[in-house]
């Protein structure tokens, strides 16, 4: 759906640019370049920061993973009533309690390792688009408001 939404948003880009600069060619020649290079710089900005704004979100979201891990742990009573070809038989009440606090263990340790990658996925999305928005933030600086 975001796609969807920015891929409209290119077109209007678009459209609106190359209707401005048919008319920057006929009125005023040297302004159409000016005018496609300011709305393509305009589309460059919008689409990093939109990408900062993403990974800054999902960035949050990998945060609270860590501190919070969202898992769902099926009941010791379940895990109990697994079937006992999957189980070694004749299993002991206390083997079977520890080997499902070692799986509940396992699956908090296995969330929070997924949580700090997504971390780090996240930053890649901050990271990387920032010199690009900073950049093109500096030549909007150089252009004349008209």
């Amino acid at each position: 759906m975001m796609v969807f939404g920015f891929l409209v948003l290119v077109l209007i880009f678009v459209i609106v640019g190359v209707l401005g600069v048919k008319k920057g060619y006929t009125e005023y020649p040297e302004r159409g370049n000016e005018m496609i290079k300011t709305v393509f710089v305009y589309l460059v900005l919008f689409a990093t920061l939109m990408m900062i704004i993403g990974g800054s979100v999902a960035a949050f979201m990998a945060v609270a993973d860590i501190v919070s891990p969202p898992a769902y742990y099926q009941s010791f009573e379940q895990y109990k009533n697994i079937p006992p070809e999957k189980l070694e038989p004749n299993l002991s009440e206390s083997e079977l309690k520890s080997r499902y606090d070692q799986m509940v263990t396992e699956e908090k340790e296995r969330v929070k390792q997924r949580a700090v990658n997504s971390l780090i996925k996240s930053f890649g999305w901050i990271i990387i688009p920032l010199p690009v928005f900073l950049y093109f933030q500096r030549r909007v600086k150089n252009y004349p408001v008209q």
